[in-house]
């Protein structure tokens, strides 16, 4: 099986358009989605409409996924596929194009983003930063590609699933205004986010942080060791309480970071990947969208106070 996808992926994707035919009003889409925050969305949507299968599951970094033969199979077997684009998914891109080009129900959901709504960092060649999902409202607004690509993918149920993308849009509205509402009980002077990677640049506009990421968007980077002592500086001159581990990035450099300029670790975020479906903690189950949220910002504040 390894030998066939090196091979290439075109006998795989000429088999997968034929075997894949759109399921009937009443059975379920089976759907498969590249990371937990774009399969609840899916699922937010389309509820029992959709059978939802994830590859990259608790604590996995999309910038550096490699497909195995068992995404292989998944997606050969899927009626749609949503992915987030903008380059998130790292090589798996490649992978999503040529499924497309096959004839394949395949949607990065965030390409129809107007332009002027996405962050362009400094020194990625033009590349917008990919985390969109941390900016809840403009989270939002991938609704309706989710919404288009399931209607394409089952017309007959389409009403529903536009019922559904009208609700999932209420919800996620509400859930925005809860993060504002959050990030407020914090003074401004305060909202100084560290962490291991560029990850929050859309939390941050959104919520009214400052936000210092070790690493640049992308995790593929590595920190240098010069990057690493001015952080330290930045830390100690501005006297934050706090900075934060990543639950899909290695702890080492930033703990690194902690010691050396004496500030405390305020505990571990999830930014690439959520948590494990069931995984409670404090009320919040980590492995549903709002779950991280509201974990993430609850911890942020408590330990920023």
């Amino acid at each position: 099986m390894l030998r066939f996808i090196r091979r290439g992926w075109s006998a795989v994707l000429w088999a997968a358009g034929c075997a894949a035919a759109v399921s009937g009003a009443t059975a379920p889409l089976k759907v498969v989605a590249t990371t937990g925050m774009v399969g609840d969305l899916v699922e937010r949507i389309g509820r029992e409409r959709v059978q939802v299968q994830t590859l990259m599951g608790a604590g996995v970094d999309p910038h550096l996924y490699k497909a195995t033969a068992s995404d292989v199979r998944k997606l050969q077997r899927a009626d749609v596929v949503f992915y987030n684009g903008l380059l998130l998914e790292g090589k798996m891109t490649d992978i999503f194009t040529r499924m497309q080009r096959a004839g394949r129900h395949v949607y990065a959901i965030a390409d129809h983003l107007p332009h002027e709504t996405l962050l362009h960092p400094a020194g990625q060649s033009g590349h917008p930063d990919p985390h969109i999902w941390f900016d809840i409202s403009l989270w939002a607004q991938c609704v309706d590609a989710v919404v288009d690509g399931l209607v394409e993918a089952q017309p007959d149920a389409a009403a529903a699933f536009r019922a559904g993308g009208e609700r999932a849009k209420v919800e996620l509205a509400a859930l925005h205004d809860w993060a504002v509402a959050k990030s407020a009980e914090l003074p401004a002077a305060k909202r100084i986010l560290v962490t291991s990677h560029d990850a929050y640049s859309y939390f941050g506009r959104a919520y009214g942080f400052q936000v210092i990421g070790l690493q640049g968007i992308s995790t593929v980077s590595e920190a240098a060791l010069a990057d690493m002592a001015t952080l330290v500086d930045f830390i100690r001159n501005r006297e934050i309480k706090a900075i934060f581990v990543e639950t899909s990035v290695p702890h080492a450099t930033i703990e690194r970071i902690a010691t050396d300029a004496k500030v405390a670790i305020g505990g571990e975020l999830f930014s690439d990947a959520m948590g494990t479906p069931g995984q409670v903690e404090n009320g919040y189950d980590l492995g549903t969208f709002d779950g991280m949220v509201k974990h993430n910002l609850n911890t942020i504040v408590e330990a920023l106070r």
